[in-house]
């Protein structure tokens, strides 16, 4: 058995040397490090100006803070230790209430200063997707849009045990979102939805040729309003039939709420739903109202907001979200948005967000493997039917520090390399690079630019070895780029080139094109 061991090392060994050839000076360009100057869409890829495709692997950086102006503190120097931790994009949080603090008034200062933040990122090679972020739709709740664009009537305000609980228990949250949706008239007289596409129409105008600034993610995880009343009734009933079919036990309405009203018994509930077959079925009892919502209301912002984007803007990013019933698996509806001239725009990205539903909870330790991988899977379903790259806007918030969520962070990460996601964890608080989770689960290898096709490629944190398939294009003279971060662990087999990041053990593998169409392997140990 050992000769056997050593003979597939030294294969291993001589396969990777083979292919990790010194870069000679007949490799010229294609052996230099070379950053993207700009990324778009390709069909259902991120692409750089280079022809390579992109795997887009960020963070969130955000400050929801109206007293802190809503901007992240961090200088410089932050971001570049983002480059030297292997993010080559964010998903930088924009405020409305921030933009536009009264009607039609854009606040000038808070856009230098969100100018200021994007060169720093230009600077390190990171590039930026603007978010406008809401939770709870503003800042009279939570953040997000402006007290005088919160239009809820007077109705009442009721908080539940989780801050989201309120999206399904606040009637002034849900009015709120209703009147966006019907786009009601703001105290100027224009319809507050309008106020929203005048608002992206001037960022666009602002960033239009800033290559920098690859995306515009339209809304922070749209909510239908009042219409999610039906979703408790639909979910505790299709709850109460799969508790019966299992069990044989009547469950009463008072006895649901009981058990869905309290956080620690709904953790212990959720665990009936740890398989495909159980959950699926409850949460897709949630479709029909999500369908409806997504298709007409969400679909029709998207297509007004988009509309206006694209009169001062034709080269940047869309990115799409589904509802926010779909993080947790719910399929989406939501479609490609069109130009003015009715033929599908090109320039989409489909950015759903991927939680289980012990999210902000303090299990979510106890993250269910099988309900994780049904979303994801659920996901790539989408992408694939609008024919979009994924990028997973949201994934993560392991708000707990201790050892037990790093295979929870481990098995998300596993499953964004299978299907290929683009991704930006939520979110980076200070000290974040210091969390087990953090060193052990998002800090890993992965391919940022590849010479013609991804197929596949894993980090295997138990064996430390990265692997990764590609189908080589001719056409591209660009070299691939691997991420690594801990470059005093690889073991040397060959003279590859490695170029290593300033006051740092992180750098970059570069692999010269061989300019072929050839199926081509990577595998690296540490």
């Amino acid at each position: 058995m050992l000769r056997k061991n050593i003979r597939i090392t030294y294969l291993l060994l001589v396969g990777m040397a083979l292919l990790l050839v010194a870069c000679g000076e007949s490799d010229g360009a294609s052996c230099q490090v070379t950053f993207p100057e700009k990324i778009s869409v390709e069909g259902n890829k991120f692409v750089d100006n280079n022809g390579r495709q992109v795997i887009l692997n960020g963070i969130n950086v955000v400050n929801k803070s109206k007293e802190e102006n809503y901007l992240f503190k961090g200088g410089p120097e932050f971001y570049a230790n983002l480059k030297k931790w292997g993010f080559n994009s964010i998903r930088f949080i924009i405020i409305w209430d921030g933009l536009e603090p009264e009607p039609g008034v854009y606040n000038e200062e808070y856009l230098k200063e969100i100018d200021r933040r994007i060169e720093w990122a230009a600077a390190n090679d990171i590039f930026v997707i603007l978010d406008m972020h809401q939770d709870l739709f503003g800042l009279k709740y939570s953040d997000g849009a402006p007290n005088w664009a919160t239009l809820d009537e007077g109705k009442t305000h009721t908080a539940g045990s989780i801050w989201s609980d309120a999206y399904m228990l606040s009637e002034a949250v849900q009015t709120a979102f209703d009147n966006f949706w019907d786009n009601q008239p703001a105290p100027d007289g224009v319809g507050v939805q309008d106020h929203y596409a005048n608002l992206w129409r001037y960022i666009a105008k602002r960033y239009a040729n800033n290559p920098t600034v690859i995306g515009y993610d339209i809304m922070n995880e749209p909510f239908p309003g009042t219409s999610a009343q039906k979703a408790t009734p639909a979910l505790l009933e299709a709850y109460a039939n799969l508790v019966y079919k299992l069990t044989g036990e009547l469950m009463t309405e008072e006895k649901l709420a009981e058990v869905w009203g309290d956080a620690s018994k709904r953790t212990e509930a959720l665990k009936l739903l740890s398989t495909k077959e159980n959950y699926a079925p409850v949460i897709d009892a949630l479709y029909d109202f999500n369908h409806e919502f997504e298709s007409v209301h969400l679909q029709a912002m998207y297509q007004k907001v988009s509309q206006a984007i694209r009169e001062v803007d034709q080269q940047t990013v869309l990115f799409l979200e589904h509802s926010y019933f779909s993080n947790t698996g719910v399929k989406s509806s939501i479609e490609r948005v069109s130009l003015v001239d009715g033929t599908p725009d090109p320039l989409v990205a489909y950015a759903p967000h991927g939680y289980d539903l012990v999210t902000d909870t303090e299990d979510a330790a106890a993250a269910n493997s099988e309900r994780v991988a049904f979303i994801y899977e659920r996901i790539k379903e989408k992408g694939q039917q609008l024919g979009m790259p994924v990028w997973l806007g949201e994934w993560g918030a392991y708000y707990s520090h201790s050892e037990g969520i790093v295979p929870v962070a481990r098995y998300a990460v596993s499953l964004i390399e299978e299907n290929l996601f683009g991704n930006a964890y939520w979110s980076y608080d200070p000290g974040t690079e210091n969390l087990s989770y953090f060193q052990k689960a998002l800090l890993r290898p992965y391919p940022a630019y590849t010479c013609g096709e991804l197929l596949s490629y894993h980090y295997e944190h138990e064996n430390a070895r990265f692997r990764m398939e590609w189908q080589e294009n001719e056409n591209v003279n660009s070299p691939t780029m691997v991420y690594v971060p801990f470059l005093s662990k690889l073991k040397e087999v060959s003279s590859y080139k490695i170029e290593k990041t300033d006051n740092s053990d992180a750098g970059w593998i570069v692999i010269p094109a061989n300019n072929k169409n050839s199926k081509r392997e990577l595998i690296l140990q540490f």
